[in-house]
């Protein structure tokens, strides 16, 4: 593993959130090579094939997101505030999250359970 800093310095929890992202960046690294291979093979059986390993790699790299949204400071918040919004994603960053979404909070219509 290659640190960016002497690694007798980092604690274990900094060393692994190290792995973790280096192994992300891994993945969606080869997200990227299976996806152009599988879009310019002409070859039907390869290209299923190409987009299976695509698909598995994507699987990968979500499972280690959630890794990191679990053990790193930060994830938790940015993926709360990103994933599964329809606004552009710079409304988004500007107003707020859910809110610029158009997902209320009350969504289920249960009310505060306050």
């Amino acid at each position: 593993m290659q640190f960016t800093e002497p690694a007798d310095v980092l604690d274990q929890q900094t060393a692994d959130q190290a792995k973790a992202l280096k192994s992300l960046m891994e993945e969606v690294e080869a997200v990227n090579y299976y996806n152009q291979r599988a879009a310019t093979t002409p070859n039907a059986e390869l290209k299923a094939l190409l987009a299976h390993n695509r698909d598995e790699e994507i699987e990968h790299a979500v499972m280690l997101i959630e890794w990191l949204r679990r053990n790193m400071d930060g994830w938790d918040d940015e993926l709360k505030t990103y994933l599964f919004t329809s606004a552009p994603l710079t409304q988004v960053e500007s107003g707020g999250g859910a809110a610029a979404s158009g997902v209320s909070s009350k969504a289920l219509g249960i009310g505060s359970l306050k």
